[in-house]
C-alpha cells in the first residue's frame, strides 16, 4: 500500500459507511481509524506518523532500486565470462540484459551449467573473475 493509498482511504473514510478500519504493515506498524456515528469526523491514530513511515518505505525501495539486485551463483563450480577462452564475454558492463538471458557458466563437476539473468536490467558491476571458485549464493553480478 502506498501514500496514495493510505491518503485516500484517509479521505474516504469521512464519507463511507465503514465506522472502523484498522490496517497493519509488514513493518508492524498498525493504523486504525474509526468515526463516530454522530459528527461523522475521521479520527486516525498517529496518521502523521503512518504517513512518514510510509514515505521512508517508499524511499528505501527506490534505494535498493538504485543500488542494484544482485545474481548469485546457484551452484558451487568455476565461473566462466565466456563459452571458450577465445570467445568474447558473455556480459560485460554496462550491457542491458533481459530476465533468461545468459550472461555467464559455471562449471561443476564437468559439467557446464548456462546461468541466466534472473532481472530485467543493466549491468552495473562484475563481481567474480573469469576463473574463480565460486560457491552457492556467492554474488556473481550487481544489475541495476
Amino acid at each position: 500500500m502506498n501514500y496514495k493509498e493510505i491518503k485516500d482511504i484517509i479521505s474516504d473514510m469521512s464519507i463511507s459507511k465503514l465506522d472502523t478500519l484498522a490496517i497493519e504493515f509488514p513493518d508492524g506498524t498498525k493504523v486504525s481509524m474509526s468515526k463516530s456515528s454522530e459528527n461523522k469526523k475521521v479520527v486516525a491514530t498517529d496518521t502523521v506518523e503512518v504517513i512518514s513511515r510510509v514515505e521512508e518505505q517508499i524511499i528505501k525501495k527506490e534505494e535498493i532500486k538504485e543500488e542494484g539486485i544482485f545474481i548469485t551463483s546457484p551452484i558451487v563450480g568455476t565461473f566462466y565470462e565466456s563459452s571458450a577462452p577465445d570467445k568474447a564475454p558473455y556480459v560485460k558492463v554496462g550491457d542491458k540484459v533481459k530476465k533468461g538471458d545468459i550472461i555467464c557458466i559455471i562449471e561443476a563437476m564437468k559439467l557446464i551449467n548456462e546461468i541466466a539473468s534472473e532481472e530485467d536490467g543493466e549491468i552495473k558491476e562484475i563481481l567474480v573473475k573469469n576463473g574463480d571458485i565460486v560457491d552457492f549464493g556467492k554474488p556473481l553480478f550487481k544489475i541495476i
